[in-house]
C-alpha cells in the first residue's frame, strides 16, 4: 500500500501531534530531577479511546504509535534491552495498533522478526502466539508471519508440535493464489520430521481430494510425496 506524504495528513492531526510533542518538552523541562531512568511501558488504552484520539484518522495514529512503541527502548539517556520489556504489554500495544489498521502488516512483522528474536524462549512464545491468534482474521494476507513463526518454533524453540500447529493453520485456512505451495505444505514436512508418516499421508490425501489444489504441478508434487511416504512406510513395515 502506497505511503501518503505528510501534506495529506489532516491539519487537526498534525496540530494534535505538535501540541503533544510540545507538552512533553515542557513537562521534561520543568523537571529539575530528571535522571536517566527507564519508564515502564503501560497498558494501552481501549480501541474505542484510541479511535477518539485519532480524530478520524486511525491509520495515521496506528503508524505514529508503531514508531513510538519501537522507540520506547531508546529513552533519553538510556537504552532498554528488549529482555527488560513486559512482553504481555508489548503484545497488547501491537494488538491495539493492528485493530486501528487491520490491513497493516507491520505489527505482525515486528512481533515475529523484531521482538520475537530475543534469546528468551518465553518471550518468543508470547510473540509467536500473538501472530497465530491474529492470523485467523485475515489468513490470505497474514500467512507469511505465521510461516515465519512455524520456522522459529521448529528451529529456534525446537518445538515441533508448536511448529505443526502453526503450519496446519496455514494449510487449513490460507487459501488463494497468493499463498505459495511451500507454505501450504509446511505441515507435511513437519509431520515427516516428527515421524508421523501416517498423519502426513492422510494430510496429503486430504489435500488432493479436497478440490482446493488445482495446479497440476502442485498435484504432481503431492502425489510424488505420497508415493515417497508409502515407500518409507513399506520399508519400516516389511
Amino acid at each position: 500500500m502506497a505511503e501518503r506524504s505528510l501534506r495529506h495528513v489532516p491539519r487537526r492531526v498534525m496540530l494534535f501531534l505538535g501540541l503533544a510533542f510540545a507538552g512533553q518538552l515542557l513537562w521534561h523541562g520543568a523537571r529539575s530531577d530528571l535522571r536517566a531512568e527507564a519508564e515502564d511501558l503501560r497498558q494501552p488504552p481501549s480501541v474505542a479511546s484510541l479511535r477518539v484520539l485519532s480524530l478520524g484518522e486511525p491509520l495515521v495514529l496506528a503508524k505514529a504509535l508503531m514508531l513510538w512503541l519501537q522507540a520506547h527502548d531508546n529513552q533519553p539517556g538510556i537504552s532498554i534491552p528488549f529482555l527488560a520489556l513486559d512482553y504481555r504489554v508489548v503484545r497488547a500495544w501491537l494488538g491495539r495498533i493492528l485493530d486501528l489498521d487491520p490491513r497493516g502488516q507491520y505489527p505482525l512483522l515486528a512481533a515475529s522478526r523484531v521482538y520475537g528474536v530475543v534469546p528468551d524462549a518465553q518471550r518468543k512464545r508470547v510473540m509467536l502466539e500473538f501472530v497465530y491468534q491474529r492470523f485467523f482474521e485475515d489468513p490470505g494476507r497474514r500467512w507469511p508471519w505465521l510461516a515465519h513463526a512455524a520456522i522459529v518454533a521448529k528451529h529456534r524453540l525446537r518445538d515441533l508440535p508448536l511448529a505443526l500447529k502453526y503450519a496446519r493453520a496455514i494449510t487449513d485456512y490460507a487459501h488463494g493464489a497468493g499463498v505459495p505451495d511451500w507454505a501450504r505444505h509446511m505441515s507435511v514436512v513437519i509431520l515427516e520430521d516428527m515421524g508421523e508418516l501416517d498423519a502426513a499421508r492422510f494430510l496429503i490425501g486430504g489435500l488432493i481430494h479436497s478440490g482446493r489444489v488445482t495446479d497440476p504441478h502442485e498435484i504432481w508434487f503431492l502425489e510424488q510425496k505420497l508415493a515417497e511416504l508409502d515407500a518409507r512406510q513399506g520399508a519400516q513395515n516389511p
